[in-house]
């Protein structure tokens, strides 16, 4: 079966693995490696514009043969890969990784990289290579910068998004570049997402977190205020509030208001409920309500309630 032939069939919702005798692409770049048993691929933009804002130029999913070997002293644009199974080594920027299910490695030009399957269980892997004037600044801002290498927490996202990003890429039509980009932001939000800290200091702070969180969550509905979350969870407020700016970027209690007013915009769609109601349920003055409801939704809830019809 032709790569051609197979994207078709996962862009009909056939998200089968490719079988190992695939046929490869018959003229693919130099930097795209042949030791592979079978691929799914794209390619965008292979002579992209120095000036252009973000082009995504190619990527995919590689299944790696028992000789595969990367060796590069650089690479011409940004890329991320994902390893999704099998087991392998890593050398980037003169520092050596194993490579393990939910790694996910940056690189770039100017940064060495070396890259080894292990025999007994060969590497099955994503990529997505691109430049642009905004790639680095993107990097940056989710702190994926070239030469950082990551162990995902949490999986399922990052390769749900790589396969979004493939089927997008491959529909060959005019819109496949600004859909290849957005996309792209949108995988590299879910590596930071799924990223899990690296040192056991920084590990403890983000289960706490996410204790916190998950706490927030399942309670938002009686909580009344953020000094009620902090000693239910056993930590105090000051904590709290360092652990959400860490690894939130805003504070419990804006997020606590963002989860309460998410439902009250619900519970005022789907059912008759007066606005001082749905405040009543919450537990919160009305007028108070109707301050927090338009700063989270960006209109008041009787404006809410009008657009509704």
């Amino acid at each position: 079966m032709s790569d051609s032939a197979f994207l078709d069939q996962i862009n009909a919702g056939n998200d089968m693995k490719p079988r190992a005798n695939q046929r490869r692409e018959t003229n693919p770049p130099d930097y795209v490696s042949r030791q592979v048993t079978a691929a799914r691929r794209f390619y965008l933009d292979l002579r992209p514009k120095p000036n252009q804002g973000l082009t995504v130029v190619c990527g995919g999913w590689e299944e790696c043969a028992s000789d595969y070997t990367i060796s590069r002293a650089t690479f011409p644009y940004y890329a991320i890969e994902y390893v999704a199974a099998g087991r392998g080594e890593l050398v980037l920027a003169g520092k050596k990784y194993a490579l393990v299910p939910g790694t996910v490695f940056a690189y770039g030009p100017g940064v060495e990289q070396r890259i080894t399957t292990s025999t007994e269980s060969r590497l099955g892997k994503y990529f997505v290579d691109f430049t642009g004037r905004q790639a680095l600044t993107l990097l940056r801002q989710i702190k994926i910068l070239p030469g950082k290498v990551l162990v995902l927490g949490s999986t399922v996202e990052v390769k749900q998004a790589f396969d979004a990003l493939i089927r997008l890429a491959h529909r060959h039509d005019a819109d496949a570049q600004r859909a290849a980009q957005l996309q792209l932001e949108l995988l590299l939000i879910q590596v930071r997402r799924g990223a899990q800290p690296g040192q056991p200091a920084e590990r403890r702070a983000y289960f706490a977190f996410e204790r916190c969180r998950r706490h927030l969550e399942a309670n938002f509905l009686a909580l009344r205020s953020i000094e009620a979350t902090a000693e239910a969870c056993h930590i105090n407020v000051s904590y709290l509030t360092r652990l959400f700016a860490r690894f939130h970027a805003q504070t419990p209690l804006r997020y606590l208001q963002r989860l309460q007013m998410q439902w009250a915009a619900e519970r005022l769609d789907s059912t008759d409920c007066l606005v001082r109601e749905v405040a009543d349920e919450l537990g919160i003055d009305p007028f108070q309500f109707s301050r927090v409801f338009k700063r989270v939704h960006g209109v008041s809830p009787s404006a809410f309630l009008e657009a509704r019809g």
